[in-house]
């Protein structure tokens, strides 16, 4: 079961830690679900939404060489975006969403197929997700796994 915001945030406060975000088909969701919850701003500390391919590579600074290689949905650029908003924002954890919402396929990449990326303490987390439904389906979905993923990796690094 996926945490809610207010979860999320308890944790990132617990562990004396901050948050940022680079997001591309969620166009800012996972922030806003973060920042619903009071007293978010003591560890939200804000994102970037790089939707199109060339804000990724200028205000996210992704290597256009990495995307020219790997495409836009791939694990690469999707840590190589939670990486950018850890490094950019100066917070301890990033979340990066790279991926194709739909309602149909994007340069042969089917819709609903999205990489979520988490960059912490100890490294980061690259996670291919298969999502179906409509496109705010797949956004939602999207939202709810990135905070999954973010609170597992928060409290593996509290636990070591």
């Amino acid at each position: 079961m996926n945490p809610t915001p207010g979860e999320v945030i308890n944790l990132l406060v617990d562990a004396g830690a901050t948050v940022a975000t680079c997001e591309s088909l969620t166009g800012g969701m996972i922030c806003a679900e973060l920042t619903s919850v009071p007293g978010s701003s003591q560890v939200v500390l804000g994102g970037m939404i790089t939707y199109a391919t060339t804000l990724k590579t200028t205000l996210a600074g992704i290597d256009s060489g990495l995307i020219e290689t790997h495409g836009v949905v791939s694990r690469e650029v999707g840590v190589a975006m939670a990486e950018s908003a850890s490094e950019i924002c100066g917070a301890d954890y990033g979340i990066g969403v790279t991926g194709v919402a739909g309602p149909g396929p994007l340069d042969g990449i089917e819709a609903g197929t999205v990489w979520v990326g988490v960059k912490g303490p100890q490294g980061c987390v690259g996670e291919l997700l298969h999502e179906q439904g409509d496109r705010e389906a797949v956004r939602t979905a999207v939202v709810g796994h990135a905070l999954w993923l973010l609170s597992m990796i928060i409290q593996q690094g509290r636990a070591e």
